[in-house]
């Protein structure tokens, strides 16, 4: 039985409100709880008292380890920034720790991009798979990889709907908590929601709203790396070779995306009036991750590269940075 952390210090009814602030806020705050827990304990056992934060205090806590690595130093940095921030807002003095750890996430990695061809066996691979019965595949898989190329949902959000996550009779999807903790509403197509339609039909008849719709066996959330299993199956039936590169399930994503592209670009459509639209739909922060892939679009299909950089080079961005997740 896991067992309960016993707050020790002058500061734990504050860490603790602070906490509780963030999750009525709908934030789950779960490594940033446990990280303002080793805090306190840091807090108590070094004997300081009262309500304070000191910048010798804080830089000793964050930079204790010189084998910690940035990312910790960083992770350290942004919680003990915001308590110090909520601590001024009720009235006490405290030190603001400035955030100088963070790193660009730069990524090496080149996206695989399906073509159609490779997508229609991939599919077709998905939906003749031999039928087992010692797990729910067949019925499960069809829906789940048609969902994440039609729609370029990332996996954890595709994996963590619920039934009460579906309308059909709008034909959408709500994310909720995806990443920053945002929710978001996703329309699917026709066909695709159909699908989901039979699938509820024959998996939830007995279901509550609370019931995770891609379903294990064992009747809870299917696992990623079941997943990540099934998906290196249908690669092989496919005949789609892997290797350490990818493809990965998130390319599915970048497919979608780029096909979006190749297809408005192709059909004349205002770039600038839809980029707005496509970051919303895939849940991008900001427009930098769907630039990126109108800079890959033009990469793979040079040839309507002509279309766009006359009208939209300013739009196009060098490669760089990428929202990978």
């Amino acid at each position: 039985m896991k067992k309960t952390y016993e707050w020790k210090s002058d500061l734990s009814e504050l860490i603790q409100s602070y906490i509780a602030e963030k999750q009525m806020c709908g934030f789950k705050f779960i490594a940033q709880e446990r990280e303002l827990k080793h805090f306190d304990e840091y807090y108590f056992q070094m004997g300081y008292n009262g309500i304070r934060l000191t910048k010798p205090m804080v830089n000793n806590y964050i930079y204790d380890s010189v084998f910690d690595r940035k990312s910790t130093y960083y992770a350290k940095e942004r919680v003990l920034h915001c308590f110090g921030e909520f601590l001024c807002s009720h009235g006490y003095k405290s030190y603001i720790v400035p955030i100088k750890s963070r790193s660009l996430k730069r990524t090496t990695h080149t996206p695989y991009i399906f073509s159609k061809e490779e997508l229609k066996r991939f599919f077709v691979a998905i939906d003749t798979y031999p039928y087992t019965s010692f797990t729910n595949r067949n019925r499960i898989d069809p829906v789940l990889f048609r969902l994440l190329y039609g729609s370029g949902l990332r996996i954890s959000e595709a994996l963590n709907i619920q039934c009460r996550d579906v309308d059909f009779a709008s034909g959408t999807l709500t994310i909720r908590h995806a990443k920053n903790n945002k929710n978001r509403l996703v329309p699917v197509s026709k066909s695709l929601n159909d699908r989901f339609n039979a699938l509820y039909q024959d998996v939830h008849k007995f279901s509550d709203g609370n019931t995770y719709f891609f379903i294990s066996p064992q009747g809870g959330r299917l696992d990623i790396s079941t997943a990540y299993c099934r998906f290196r199956d249908y690669l092989v039936k496919a005949g789609i070779s892997h290797t350490d590169s990818g493809p990965r399930m998130h390319d599915l994503r970048h497919t979608y995306a780029v096909h979006c592209f190749k297809r408005w670009v192709l059909s004349g459509q205002e770039l600038t009036n839809i980029l707005p639209y496509l970051a919303a739909y895939m849940g991008h922060s900001d427009f930098r991750a769907t630039q990126y892939y109108l800079r890959l679009t033009a990469d793979l299909y040079p040839d309507i590269l002509a279309k766009t950089e006359l009208a939209f080079a300013y739009i196009i961005p060098e490669g760089g940075d990428v929202d990978e997740s």
